[in-house]
């Protein structure tokens, strides 16, 4: 291990905070994912950051600088069998030598919070310094998508902010909130790429609804469909199907199509569709209309129950 100084390129004078701007310069540069295939630079990379453990931490770089650890972080031989005395005499308070746990007083913390999404301590037998930077932060982005493609499920192409280019395979029933999670295209890190977190928002449909994994569909009909019934054609969101309107049907009767609402996650069952029955007049005036229905008798029960005392 060379010294770590001049693996960072700074003098044994530079200010703490110079010689973690000079770090990360460098792990920007030499980082792994920037660099795929060449192992000279991968090399590099390891020996920066193993001498940015030493001398990133103001207290290793204080032993170091007194040379009680060597550029590898292992303990200076002290006495007998690298051990050096402790406050209660040469054997007390002894601290492993050479092949013992690496001490990391947090030196690489704070700048792995700030590159890489923070860091898992870890333990090394000897050179390479004993830090274990975890995986990379993760990116989250919001992405539209249409009721049908959210109900139905479908696939969408993305381009994140650096230019890539992704598939994203949109689940059946998905909803507003909730989230799709792409493994490894977050943020790079020293072990491992954070992820995507795409969160979808489900834009409103002009004439459905949805209930759970129901859906609710108000549907127009005729008066003449409404008094002689027959079959209709009613929209599902797979598609027109045809249904029976039964004769004398009111505004407000809603028909129930089995499964055909959201497919349910596993081995839940579909959802169902209901058919709310609108009974619609003429949008222009009918005489003929007109001269039958003076012809019916005045019916007033059917608003019996709305007297107030």
């Amino acid at each position: 291990m060379r010294d770590p100084y001049e693996v960072l390129g700074v003098a044994k004078t530079t200010a703490q905070a110079d010689i973690k701007k000079a770090y990360r310069k460098l792990a920007k540069e030499l980082h792994p994912d920037k660099n795929a295939g060449n192992a000279k630079i991968a090399e590099r990379f390891k020996e920066v950051s193993a001498a940015y453990t030493i001398v990133g931490d103001e207290a290793q770089r204080a032993r170091f600088d007194k040379g009680e650890i060597d550029a590898n972080g292992a303990e200076r031989a002290q006495g007998f069998g690298g051990y050096r005395p402790g406050p209660n005499g040469p054997w007390g308070g002894a601290r492993r030598g050479p092949g013992g746990p690496f001490e990391d007083a947090g030196g690489t913390e704070d700048i792995f919070s700030d590159l890489f999404g923070g860091f898992r301590r870890g333990r090394a037998g000897g050179a390479g310094g004993g830090f274990r930077p975890a995986r990379g932060e993760d990116r989250k982005y919001a992405l539209k998508v249409g009721f049908l493609d959210a109900a139905r499920g479908t696939k969408r192409r993305i381009t994140l902010p650096d230019g890539k280019s992704l598939d994203v395979n949109i689940p059946a029933g998905i909803q507003s909130g909730q989230q799709i999670r792409l493994k490894g295209q977050g943020d790079a890190g020293p072990q491992a790429a954070g992820d995507a977190m795409i969160e979808v928002d489900v834009e409103p449909h002009p004439f459905f609804s949805r209930d759970g994994n129901d859906v609710r569909v108000e549907l127009p009909i005729s008066l003449r469909e409404a008094v002689l019934g027959g079959r209709i054609v009613a929209p599902t969101i797979d598609g027109m199907v045809n249904v029976s309107v039964p004769k004398g049907a009111s505004s407000g009767a809603t028909l129930r199509l089995k499964g055909k609402g959201i497919k349910g996650r596993g081995e839940a069952p579909a959802g169902d569709l209901y058919v709310k029955l609108k009974v619609m007049l003429p949008a222009t005036p009918d005489a003929a209309l007109d001269a039958l229905a003076a012809t019916w008798p005045e019916d007033d029960s059917l608003r019996a129950g709305f007297t107030v005392e």
